[in-house]
């Protein structure tokens, strides 16, 4: 983690840098190392310790939090435990999103086995879903059980060819028939 230590109206001695350090270090394991850079300004107005911290974690998030007591390690605790709460709260949309992930995994894992093709420079994966009859009928019937069926296409088999074929319904809402050559 990249820190910046800024001090307005205060000079920041080795013992103020090691606080803050020790402070960052904590929010730093909290969120398993996200944390890409911090800025912390440290103002003093008489009596008022001002501790602005600002952290910026993995994916674009931003943490900021402002602590203001009499003491530099009670300001500190203070933004540190706002910037916590942020950070704990992004960690929860992550580890949310992760397991909706792995649910969903799981359900297209139980839908069917998995063909790897070889030789497509992707080596596409096919998942077999259901098998479902090849019933042998004219054109006009396919197009008229296209309307009834769920699927956007219908396999059959041509009654006058004797071939298989397919009929789907194009975007403009037509019917398409695809032939196959012998």
């Amino acid at each position: 983690m990249r820190l910046v230590l800024t001090g307005r109206n205060v000079e920041i001695s080795p013992a103020i840098r090691k606080l803050v350090e020790r402070k960052l270090e904590k929010l730093d394991r909290q969120t398993e190392h996200a944390v890409i850079s911090a800025q912390v300004v440290l103002e003093l107005e008489r009596y008022r310790h001002l501790a602005e911290i600002t952290l910026h974690a993995r994916g674009d998030h931003i943490a900021h939090g402002l602590g203001d007591m009499n003491e530099w390690e009670t300001s500190l605790t203070e933004a540190v435990g706002k910037v916590g709460q942020q950070l704990r709260r992004l960690k929860g949309r992550w580890e949310a999103r992760r397991r909706a992930g792995a649910v969903s995994r799981q359900a297209v894992e139980t839908a069917g086995p998995v063909v790897r093709t070889a030789g497509s420079p992707r080596s596409a994966v096919v998942r077999r879903v259901r098998k479902y009859p090849v019933k042998p009928m004219s054109v006009d019937e396919a197009a008229l059980a296209l309307d009834e069926a769920e699927n956007p296409f219908l396999v059959f088999r041509n009654a006058d060819t004797d071939e298989v074929n397919v009929v789907y319904r194009r975007k403009d809402g037509r019917v398409g028939l695809i032939e196959t050559e012998r």
